[in-house]
């Protein structure tokens, strides 16, 4: 008879230790909190030195420290007729009173007496009288388990409603003590001799003996998940090579050298680089897997263009897709306009419009046949999300392209992928990615980067400005629309019912046209349908309107020489990185192009954000002030982006530990 394999004592569920009953387990599971193993590893907010106090009297104005005391007193006050609160208690130390006070919150009145010990931490707001808002508070309990939680450094956790920061802590000391000593490390063939054992960093991710020691765990515990990432990305790669052979599509140059002869520029050394690096991938024995980075303004398009004609002449079809209708139709009117006098076929695939390939190039749909009965001619399709839906089939592809990666998921760019066998694979972003970030969420590709812009283009000055120079700025505005040039303008928001405070395109365009009259506006936002976006878009770029009024839909797939303004209200509430996008939309032509930013700069973040846009142009430094200021969630804008929940790695400042791991994954793979 076999023996049941032993269970890991770490995946017992919580309910099984002493003191969780089904009310606490239930708290522990708000907090994702289901097995020992998930306690264990419950991150702290921060560690709290508890063997020194500030006294009260010490507090200065903007700073967060601790303090400890007894209330003397303390109320709840009500007011507008009993709909709102604020709950006070003073806490004195002898030295001073501090007045913590909580708006709204009538309950707090009932964890509180006069008499109480309690430890406070927050900011102090004001000094007459010395006041802290909604501070974090714990009631000093005298008890065997004082030594848990005073005159040491103690760790604060994140809660949840009705669970107090004292139990969880003395939780996580007992299951801690219990199974501590069974905690392995992750990777026992890869040493990693400079930082300590897993077991002794979660010890000291909870209680450390100094602070320090909090840093090295978390290093320590980051590493670790880091490399389970990294390993992942190996047994990708490795899967492929060993299962997939590489499509021949180096191509011979026969459609290159009249492409580039037509286009009349030459390229920079970075686009000949870049491509020389391509056709090796594109000639190789493996699947090419690469990712083109360019600043706004790089010249990828043309990269990519010479890129999907290598296939073509290898007799391959290729697949591009954008996240945008206005992105897609873009790519399908400059690549019609490349590849047309080579006698190649561009077919547009999208939600609202499909163009068949013979549409103004003589040449036969994606999958129809030749009238002798051979396959198609190989082309070009570009489409949107449209193209992964299964409907859609493209017969020999030989390369996928994905323009502004960041903005799909994996998943979709894997489903691409699968519509041929082993297909090459090209993702572009003109968003630059912060190394950290290029290595784990790209950290599949290889990476090429132009890092040198064409020459001819005119400069871009970049200026903040606040609601009340507006005045002034459209006089700006009426200036240079006189001299000949167009203007984009940028809110937020489509209706102004969206978010209070943020205007709105389609509420400000009649004032807009009071403004500037007599130019002629244009109105632009995802909501229009595919005929009404056309007849704005050749509007402005035929110069026929002279302003154009939009949302972020002009993020991308805008190229108006022309157009030397940029005007952007509310300009706080986006990101670094996408109003570096917007602003590439201009600076396109020889001519000198501004960007006004217009902000509320109330706040001392609002300016520092917006400064680094009026310091550089340069995408890379802006994307990485962007992730240090929001964080790698928001700096790529949504959930599906592939990028791994961790607990301890922040991709903000872990580049170090991000390049050891991949490092210590290749050579551990090459090993294995």
């Amino acid at each position: 008879m076999t023996q049941p394999e032993p269970v890991n004592p770490l995946q017992a569920p919580l309910p099984s230790l002493r003191g969780i009953g089904s009310e606490r387990a239930a708290q522990l599971a708000r907090l994702e909190l289901f097995t020992v193993g998930d306690l264990l590893l419950h991150r702290p907010r921060r560690q709290e030195d508890r063997r020194q106090w500030k006294a009260i009297r010490q507090l200065s104005a903007g700073e967060a420290a601790s303090v400890r005391g007894t209330i003397v007193a303390h109320g709840l006050k009500r007011f507008r007729k009993g709909t709102q609160s604020v709950y006070e208690f003073i806490l004195d130390d002898g030295s001073a009173r501090l007045h913590c006070r909580w708006w709204n919150l009538p309950f707090m009145q009932h964890y509180f007496k006069v008499g109480d010990e309690v430890m406070v931490y927050g900011k102090t707001i004001g000094l007459k009288p010395r006041t802290m808002d909604h501070p974090e508070t714990e009631v000093i309990e005298t008890g065997e388990e004082n030594s848990i939680h005073l005159n040491r450094i103690v760790p604060i956790y994140p809660l949840t409603e009705g669970l107090p920061q004292r139990w969880l802590r003395a939780l996580i000391w007992r299951t801690l003590a219990e199974f501590g000593a069974g905690i392995a490390d992750c990777h026992p063939g890869i040493p990693v001799i400079d930082l300590p054992s897993r077991a002794q960093a979660v010890h000291d991710l909870h209680f450390p003996a100094e602070l320090a020691e909090f840093e090295r765990a978390r290093q320590r515990l980051a590493l670790d998940e880091l490399l389970d990432f990294q390993l992942e990305i190996q047994r990708r790669r490795q899967a492929l090579q060993r299962n997939a052979r590489a499509l021949p599509c180096g191509g011979d140059n026969r459609l290159i050298r009249p492409l580039l002869k037509q286009l009349k520029f030459t390229l920079t050394e970075a686009q000949a680089r870049v491509l020389r690096e391509l056709r090796r991938d594109l000639a190789g024995d493996q699947p090419m897997r690469r990712l083109l980075q360019g600043d706004v303004g790089s010249g990828k398009t043309v990269v990519a263009g010479c890129c999907a004609l290598m296939a073509i002449e290898s007799g391959f079809s290729v697949a591009l897709m954008a996240p945008t209708e206005v992105l897609a139709e873009q790519h399908y009117r400059t690549f019609q306009g490349w590849f047309a006098p080579l006698g190649i076929g561009v077919a547009l695939q999208t939600g609202s419009r499909k163009l068949p390939a013979n549409q103004g190039s003589g040449l036969a749909a994606a999958k129809q046949p030749a009238s002798d009965g051979s396959p198609a001619a190989p082309h070009l399709v570009v489409g949107t999300h449209a193209l992964i839906e299964d409907g859609f089939g493209l017969e020999k592809l030989g390369l996928v392209i994905i323009d502004e990666q960041h903005k799909f998921g994996v998943t979709q760019r894997e489903k691409l992928v699968r519509k041929g066998i082993y297909p090459h694979l090209l993702v572009m972003t003109a968003t630059p990615i912060p190394r950290t970030l290029g290595l784990t969420l790209y950290g599949d590709l290889d990476c090429s980067v132009l890092d040198q812009m064409p020459p001819g283009r005119g400069r871009v000055r970049t200026y903040v400005r606040s609601a009340a120079a507006m005045p002034k700025v459209w006089e700006f505005v009426r200036g240079k629309l006189a001299e000949g040039r167009q203007a984009y303008v940028v809110y937020p928001l489509i209706d102004e019912s969206e978010k209070a405070g943020l205007k709105a395109v389609t509420a400000e365009y009649e004032n807009l046209e009071k403004q500037l009259t007599p130019w002629k506006i244009g109105l632009l936002h995802g909501r229009l349908s595919a005929e009404a976006k056309d007849r704005v878009l050749d509007g402005f770029r035929a110069g026929e309107l002279h302003v154009l009024l939009a949302t972020t839909v002009i993020e991308v797939g805008i190229d108006v020489a022309n157009a030397t303004i940029m005007l952007i209200e509310n300009a706080e509430r986006f990101g670094l990185a996408q109003l570096h996008q917007l602003r590439g939309r201009i600076g396109r032509g020889a001519h000198e192009s501004f960007c006004i930013l217009v902000a509320d700069l109330k706040t001392p973040v609002a300016r520092e954000r917006l400064q680094v846009l009026e310091e550089t142009v340069d995408g890379f430094r802006i994307a990485e002030a962007d992730l240090q200021l929001r964080g790698p969630g928001e700096f790529l804008g949504q959930q599906q982006s592939g990028l791994p929940r961790f607990r301890f790695a922040e991709l903000a400042r872990d580049l170090a530990l991000v390049e050891r791991a991949r490092g210590l994954a290749k050579a551990y793979s090459t090993r294995a």
